[in-house]
């Protein structure tokens, strides 16, 4: 995997660009009952010099994530009150070290927007480890809209052991975001792609090879994946939606195979240990939101290479919503929409 410096061998004292327009930033002060209910303000948020060993980055484009959806309604514990939301985020740098005034720069965090002030706002403050220069095929919409997803995929095969060529990685939930970027990293590192999702058709996103898909909804998960696998299995299961897919998952491993979760629907489920242990299985457990920004910068250098290159490429967004349209925003995500939505700060 290719990595790409984060910070320069020296770093001057922090200078800054002056700026007399006010920003806006929203400002969520307690959790929503329901859906129909998330309404964050929008207050006014002065640009202020960033702290020793910090940058200021002026937001052009942020994500709204399921994540940041949900924190609004309370169902993140770790979310602090009050606070700006947005983990996802792409904009300019205005003040900081010398050596990153003026360019362009995009990334994500565990910490960010929800233990601490997000990416929903015309400012954000970030340590300079956390900052990378975007891509130079990703456009800032592109760029805002790939952090949780990427990043999420990324920390998975880091854990669970790089996908590579010869092997069989199955992707569960393939046509959520998060399966995608799953999809399209398996693909990039030369395995053989399975992707099941719930309708018939191609994949629906981008792969720089062919991807085979499987209707969840048209037959056995398990007894296909073998059949199409000469009986073996999969090296890698990639299971993004959790108990609904747990025992499909686990009787399509291959010997000594893993499963990565990263969510669920029920907490518990039926566990066979006799085929566990006769299968010298592994799981593995993700939590994007237990990597801060920082840890999180050094997932998206795995992905930098791939996205100049085009073996990786960046989701649609369906639409970019000002502040002022932020609650319709949170709506859309938290309906389902199968693009990405950004906010314009």
């Amino acid at each position: 995997m290719a990595t790409q410096e984060s910070t320069f061998p020296e770093q001057p004292e922090a200078s800054a660009r002056q700026d007399s327009t006010p920003g806006r930033a929203l400002r969520l002060l307690a959790k929503a009952d329901s859906i129909d209910a998330v309404a964050p303000q929008v207050v006014e948020q002065p640009q202020r010099a960033p702290a020793p060993g910090h940058a200021l980055v002026r937001i052009a484009a942020a994500a709204v994530n399921p994540s940041d959806a949900k924190a609004a309604l309370g169902l993140m514990p770790q979310a602090a009150w009050p606070r700006t939301p947005g983990r996802d985020y792409a904009g300019t740098v205005v003040a900081g070290p010398a050596q990153w005034l003026g360019r362009s720069v995009y990334g994500s965090g565990g910490d960010v927007g929800i233990t601490r002030d997000g990416s929903h706002a015309c400012f954000l403050e970030l340590p300079v480890a956390a900052l990378r220069a975007i891509p130079s095929r990703l456009s800032m919409d592109e760029a805002a809209a790939v952090g949780v997803p990427f990043a999420t995929a990324c920390e998975g095969f880091l854990r669970s052991g790089w996908p590579r060529a010869g092997q069989v990685v199955l992707v569960l939930g393939a046509n959520g975001k998060v399966g995608q970027a799953a999809v399209q990293l398996a693909a990039q590192a030369g395995a053989r792609v399975l992707a099941v999702q719930r309708r018939a058709g191609p994949h629906p996103g981008f792969a720089c090879t062919p991807v085979e898909a499987i209707d969840a909804s048209a037959c056995d998960v398990a007894a296909t994946v073998r059949d199409l696998t000469g009986g073996r299995g999969a090296d890698l299961v990639f299971n993004t939606v959790g108990s609904p897919y747990f025992e499909a998952g686990n009787k399509s491993l291959a010997k000594r195979g893993t499963q990565i979760f990263i969510a669920t629907q029920d907490r518990a489920v039926p566990f066979d240990i006799f085929a566990f242990y006769r299968g010298m299985h592994t799981f593995v457990g993700v939590d994007s939101l237990a990597l801060d920004c920082v840890e999180t910068a050094t997932r998206l250098d795995a992905l930098h290479q791939g996205f100049a290159a085009g073996t990786l490429r960046p989701f649609p967004v369906a639409r970019a919503y000002s502040l002022d349209e932020a609650a319709e925003a949170y709506r859309a995500v938290l309906g389902g929409s199968p693009d990405r939505v950004v906010l314009h700060p």
